[in-house]
């Protein structure tokens, strides 16, 4: 058996994958990308050592110092394992790819530290079924990612049965891959819009007409004309909007409120997307 079947440390809220398949679709995963891989959480190595075949820089931040002592011994050279927590951890100042089985009770700590983070490139990580989907917008998108749409890609691969983790989990896992975007939907300083993002998704109304003539950014002229132009139902919620739709209403925003500049079409490039292979 190349992979160790035991489970983590449940007070570390560790859940080891041991599903051959499920390996091998990550690794795939992480192979389409380039450069150097941060590995967050890598327990006992199962997708260390797959990883490692590669030949690519690898680091592996691994919370358990004594994981950490024993991956040490069974990785080749160009492998460096870290003993420390990745919430702390300083990546690296260049471009990188990050990988990981992320512990599910730390999954919106570790990705709000992701995105905050510049020079990774794309990020192929292990997350809890659910989480997955929403940050992929599938079913409707969360805040976290409707602030970060603009820069950040996201796309969920498949749904992984709890049975592939040791000790099993109470709910399935999602591979999610996020990636930054070449050319951002947004230009300008971040906080601006997702301080609006913000307002809208916590504002008061029975749909997006309401909630975004209350926000007194727009004019309700201007809110008709973005809801005509991108296809919006004025009862729509703010999840339901896509990724290059806040982008466009973001443009009206910053024009004064003349939203009617052609409308972002649902389905256009950069809303999430789930292609399941399994």
């Amino acid at each position: 058996m190349p992979y160790p079947t035991h489970g983590g440390r449940h007070e570390l809220g560790q859940n080891f994958l041991v599903d051959p398949a499920v390996i091998d679709l990550f690794t795939d995963l992480v192979g389409r990308t380039s450069g150097p891989v941060v590995e967050i959480g890598p327990g006992d190595g199962a997708l260390t050592l797959p990883l490692s075949r590669t030949g690519r820089p690898l680091t592996a931040v691994e919370l358990d110092p004594r994981r950490a002592r024993r991956l040490a011994r069974r990785v080749p050279g160009h492998v460096r394992i870290v003993a420390g927590d990745v919430l702390r951890y300083r990546f690296p100042d260049r471009p990188f790819t990050v990988a990981g089985n992320l512990p599910f009770h730390l999954t919106t700590s570790v990705l709000r530290r992701l995105l905050d983070t510049g020079h990774w490139q794309s990020a192929v990580l292990l997350v809890q079924w659910e989480v997955a989907r929403r940050r992929a917008g599938v079913g409707g998108a969360s805040m976290l990612t409707a602030a970060w749409w603009p820069w950040f890609d996201f796309e969920v691969h498949a749904r992984v049965p709890a049975r592939a983790f040791r000790p099993m989990p109470s709910v399935d896992g999602g591979l999610l891959s996020m990636s930054r975007r070449s050319r951002p939907l947004v230009v300008g300083a971040r906080e601006p819009y997702q301080e609006f993002v913000r307002h809208v998704f916590t504002g008061p109304g029975r749909g997006l007409r309401e909630i975004l003539d209350r926000t007194g950014r727009l004019s309700g002229a201007a809110v008709r004309d973005w809801l005509v132009g991108a296809r919006i139902s004025p009862l729509a919620l703010p999840k339901d909007v896509t990724a290059g739709q806040w982008a466009s209403l973001w443009r009206a925003v910053e024009r004064g409120g003349h939203a009617n500049d052609g409308g972002v079409r649902a389905g256009r490039p950069g809303s999430g997307r789930y292609r399941s292979r399994r």
